[in-house]
């Protein structure tokens, strides 16, 4: 099954799609991480009572969502509402998202026969992403759906850890002391990542997003020898389907250049690296990025000027999609951020 909505010349011309193939475009596209998140009233509402894995499992809830901030913002794309951590719920593992905590695993993985015990991610495990995709598809027309997945280091992060950690240190214990748990765990994530962004691209998502959230917490031959590998496995895949790949990750102003020689078509780029200090690590290759998030508090003149600062450095790159250097914060004022998506469309090309 190929990804359909691609071939349609509304989506292939549109903007997002054209910067990410590096081509021209009639306004630097924009969208944002963590767009349908907390700080929009209507989403609140919406997710009243309701716990962030049973929304991301409920087809209508997931449209909605998703639609929400396009809606609000007119932005370039819709990001899929999900969660890290929903592939593996969605294949067994005991997990749960507590508020103000995250994701929390119950029986953490020590052992190969801990891995083992992970089932391989099919079709058949996530029906309710399918409807949901299908679905956001027929809603959006024009608009480019971005699928999402987390990548294997910092997924496996979560399942080592047993929840959020600021050291990981049980992660890289076991990543320097049981160097064949690790792989295997690894391997396995990467495959459920792999077959959870197909599912969503067969499905009608025109690119991909793989989150390393954690991975800035590796040096580069750590990442090299022990994570690239796994990622990239993840990354080929889906650029099997013949759609964009976009790799971010968090604090990885090391790791710039081999994110993106894992196999990457545009690299994201965090707050704290200057777009201009990026793109030459990158190569030839488009950026994502990159305000700071705490910039859309500012005052509106201060925002934007920075945020035609971000946008003239884009200029030196194979293309330039325009967002946060991270997610947005809840206590974001919306229309703060809709005036940002405005001045960011309507600036010179």
């Amino acid at each position: 099954m190929t990804a359909v909505p691609t071939d349609r010349p509304d989506l292939r011309d549109s903007a997002f799609l054209r910067a990410a193939r590096g081509e021209s475009v009639p306004h630097t596209p924009v969208w944002f991480m963590r767009q349908a998140g907390r700080s929009l009233p209507e989403y609140l509402k919406i997710r009243e009572g309701v716990g962030m894995l049973e929304s991301c499992m409920d087809p209508a809830l997931v449209v909605e969502i998703t639609l929400q901030p396009v809606r609000r913002y007119a932005v370039d794309a819709a990001i899929f509402f999900s969660d890290i951590v929903l592939p593996l719920k969605a294949v067994g593992v005991d997990l749960d998202i507590k508020p103000g905590v995250g994701p929390v695993v119950a029986s953490p993985v020590r052992t190969l026969a801990d891995v083992a015990a992970i089932p391989d991610l099919t079709p058949e495990h996530v029906p309710f992403i399918t409807e949901a995709v299908r679905g956001l598809v027929g809603e959006l027309g024009s608009t480019p759906l971005i699928g999402f997945a987390g990548a294997p280091f910092t997924v496996a992060s979560y399942l080592v850890e047993g929840g959020p950690s600021k050291e990981h240190a049980k992660t890289k214990a076991m990543m320097f002391g049981a160097p064949d748990v690790w792989d295997a765990l690894m391997r396995k994530i990467a495959g459920i990542s792999a077959a959870y962004l197909r599912v969503q691209v067969e499905a009608g998502a025109s690119a991909v997003q793989l989150f390393d959230s954690w991975a800035g917490a590796l040096t580069p031959d750590d990442y090299r020898e022990h994570v690239m590998p796994h990622s990239a496995r993840v990354l080929a895949d889906a650029g099997e389907l013949g759609v964009p790949r976009i790799h971010f990750g968090v604090g990885t102003a090391n790791l710039l250049g081999l994110m993106g020689d894992a196999g990457a078509d545009v690299v994201g780029v965090d707050w704290r690296t200057p777009l201009a200090d990026a793109i030459p690590l990158v190569g030839d290759r488009v950026v994502q990025g990159n305000l700071d998030p705490t910039l859309v508090f500012a005052p509106t003149d201060v925002m934007t000027a920075r945020a035609g600062q971000v946008i003239e450095a884009g200029r030196a790159a194979k293309g330039h999609i325009f967002n946060l250097g991270h997610g947005v914060i809840p206590s974001t004022d919306p229309d703060q951020l809709k005036r940002l998506t405005e001045f960011v469309q309507s600036y010179p090309v």
